[in-house]
């Protein structure tokens, strides 16, 4: 392992990241190592890594080199693998424009839930905030048939399948209180629907189109926002209310509260889905090798 490892860290709604940059993949960053980063009492401390490699470099990725040059190799907390994370999608773009690799505009993005577009907005005069919104294609929502329910103590209640390429459990409640704590993945039956786990939103309305959420994320816990699964609210929410844009052929919006912060989903007539929100990058350093091989058992 190099002696030098640089790290940044940052954030889309305080959903929190490590990010390490590593461009032609030579860190080997097995579980062990992204749990010992991601600890929020002994390491930097975060919801999940950003390994910030180029496509054409990672066996997983070289397939889409083609199409987008940069691969977020994304980790949840816990070392685990995860598809994609729509939140980190934005901080991996944001980290590429804060280091020069990208401007404002359109780029894509390579993930292990395929290509996503990602468009990087100007600044908004007087608007508070010194970097523009970021929006990223999300991909299209699949709508797995099947009866799901969602329980925490003595509640049930029923839940919306939605996979954003990885899967949700979505259920309504009436007071965001009734999810507990979220320390521990709440019950899901069938539990053969998810085979590799699942993230659980738990979801009140605020307004019409209008949606808070509290998630468990599969890997990490409860964090203080999820892009994926703020889309599957968003697109559970519209086909509860009887939108379609598939069926009228108008977008869809709704805003969706986080306890970070505030996210946009649009849903389009081709099923495409977009979500737009601030992207933070709060601190960069250089990680202590010595203690990471220790923490990580090669010492």
């Amino acid at each position: 392992m190099s002696q030098r490892i640089a790290f940044l860290k940052g954030h889309g709604t305080e959903n929190d990241f490590v990010i390490v940059p590593d461009a032609e993949n030579a860190l080997e960053l097995p579980p062990a190592t992204v749990a010992a980063l991601c600890d929020r009492r002994a390491g930097i401390g975060g919801d999940g890594l950003l390994h910030v490699v180029r496509s054409a470099a990672h066996p997983e990725a070289r397939a889409m080199a083609d199409r987008a040059e940069w691969f977020m190799d994304y980790r949840n907390g816990d070392g685990s693998v995860a598809e994609m994370c729509g939140n980190g999608v934005r901080v991996f773009a944001r980290y590429l424009q804060r280091a020069g690799h990208i401007t404002e505009g359109d780029l894509a993005i390579a993930t292990r839930g395929g290509v996503k577009s990602v468009h990087i907005a100007k600044p908004v005069p007087n608007s508070g905030s010194p970097e523009g919104d970021i929006t990223v294609g999300m991909g299209k929502a699949l709508l797995p048939e099947g009866d799901i329910t969602v329980s925490v103590g003595e509640l049930t209640w029923p839940a919306r399948n939605v996979n954003m390429g990885n899967p949700h459990a979505v259920a309504f409640v009436d007071d965001l209180a009734q999810a507990g704590r979220l320390l521990t993945p709440p019950p899901v039956s069938p539990a053969t629907a998810y085979p590799q786990g699942v993230n659980v939103e738990f979801v009140v309305d605020r307004a019409p189109r209008h949606v808070a959420l509290r998630v468990h994320e599969r890997g990490s816990g409860e964090t203080r926002s999820c892009g994926t699964g703020a889309c599957a609210v968003a697109v559970a929410a519209a086909r509860r209310d009887g939108l379609d844009p598939s069926r009228t052929g108008t977008p869809v919006t709704y805003t969706v509260d986080v306890p970070g912060g505030r996210l946009t989903v649009t849903e389009r007539p081709d099923g495409e889905i977009e979500m737009s929100g601030p992207a933070v990058i709060v601190a960069e350093g250089e990680i202590d090798t010595l203690w990471l091989e220790t923490v990580s058992g090669r010492a």
